[in-house]
């Protein structure tokens, strides 16, 4: 395996093929924590890995050089997932001072004793020569965590970016000119929409940063090195956070006694059946992970959320969805709820207030229907699936 992203600079991290959950993020394709080690008149690891496999990463390290010829290690984020390992990494590293900006150290003083460690708190005023490259660093607040930050190192054009731009995908191969390329692009993108959408309006101003900033190579936290198609992952990012939409419909919904099943595939029906140009996806939220759902939400135009109603809410899954797509705060989107009931309705009502509350549009008022949906209902479904179509049409050009 290739492990040299430039002379003297080597992946040293972890690939963990077995990984199937991260925090509720399916991760079907396993995960990395990337590490870095660079050899100069200094010697530098940028990042740890998980806690897991801090003996990996020494290892890994100690094949490459001698643990006390390492004189920095840069924290680019706090979180357990790259700093967890560095409890068993700095202990391991007798001379080696910690290089983090300010909220940096008050995030891993919160997580870890950190009294013993050397430390040097870092701005993007300050540059460390390491001989022939230098450190430079960029703080980027809320590209994740208030304390995330870049390191930059000019005479590589090299960023080594947190977990901007990566995926999850465990992979034999370390860059991205050595795998399928659309499959990357999916991971990325499911990982913006999982983890980075709620700060895109933050990702924006650092894209406007990097463009000063001329780059070849990206190595993120997370999956394979970008050094052949960095522009394609910069464009996507760029997309992403812009929140720039395709023609597609989103048809998201529960039933009980299929119902609303009824009610969603005829709105299926409309939306297919009013131009090619549209991508229709319908996901019954029982039966589809969170990952999947976020992902399909973040470049869809227009959206269709239906719910039978149960003791007077709607279905229990349903409630979970649109509590996790909250939190993500995608914006803009066009909208409406339909669903059936027994003896009073609900479901679809409380759709209706969340899409009304999240400052999405919302087409049309709900759409009901009382224990079956009678042809009359499934052609207002189909309409509805026009008029979503439409929309999509518009908004996605």
């Amino acid at each position: 395996m290739t492990t040299e992203l430039v002379k003297n600079i080597d992946w040293v991290g972890y690939v963990d093929w077995n990984v199937r959950d991260f925090h509720s993020f399916d991760t079907f394709r396993g995960a990395t924590y990337n590490s870095y080690l660079i050899r100069d008149d200094k010697t530098v690891v940028i990042d740890a890995v998980k806690g897991l496999y801090a003996t990996r990463l020494i290892q890994n390290i100690a094949e490459k050089t001698e643990l006390v010829k390492v004189d920095y290690v840069v924290c680019n984020h706090a979180e357990p997932d790259h700093a967890g390992g560095l409890v068993t990494l700095m202990a391991n590293l007798p001379n080696a001072v910690l290089l983090c900006n300010a909220k940096c150290r008050e995030s891993l003083a919160a997580y870890f004793d950190i009294s013993n460690w050397k430390i040097q708190v870092v701005s993007p005023e300050d540059k460390i020569s390491l001989g022939n490259r230098t450190l430079n660093f960029v703080n980027t607040p809320m590209v994740h965590w208030p304390e995330s930050m870049f390191t930059y190192i000019p005479e590589e054009q090299l960023l080594f970016s947190m977990d901007a731009f990566g995926q999850h995908l465990a992979t034999s191969v370390r860059f991205d000119d050595l795998y399928d390329l659309e499959t990357i692009l999916a991971e990325a993108k499911s990982y913006y929409a999982n983890i980075v959408t709620p700060y895109s309006k933050q990702v924006l101003r650092t894209l406007e940063t990097a463009a000063k900033t001329p780059i070849k190579m990206i190595a993120p936290s997370h999956g394979l090195i970008w050094r052949t198609n960095v522009s394609k992952i910069v464009e996507a990012y760029q997309s992403w956070a812009g929140g720039k939409y395709v023609p597609k419909v989103l048809i998201l919904f529960d039933s009980m006694w299929d119902s609303t099943t009824q009610m969603a595939e005829a709105i299926l029906n409309g939306a297919a059946k009013t131009s090619d140009k549209i991508d229709v996806q319908l996901l019954h939220v029982r039966r589809t992970n969170l990952t999947r759902i976020a992902t399909e939400m973040l470049d869809a135009a227009a959206v269709a959320l239906g719910s039978a109603t149960l003791n007077l809410q709607m279905m229990p899954q349903m409630a979970s969805v649109i509590t996790y797509l909250r939190g993500l705060k995608f914006t803009s989107k066009s909208a409406l709820a339909f669903g059936s009931y027994g003896w009073a309705h609900a479901g679809s009502d409380q759709l209706d207030r969340w899409i009304e509350e999240t400052g999405w549009t919302r087409l049309t008022k709900p759409i009901d229907a009382k224990f079956r949906p009678t042809p009359e209902i499934l052609e207002h479904c189909r309409n509805a699936g026009q008029l979503l179509a439409n929309t999509a049409l518009e908004i996605g050009k």
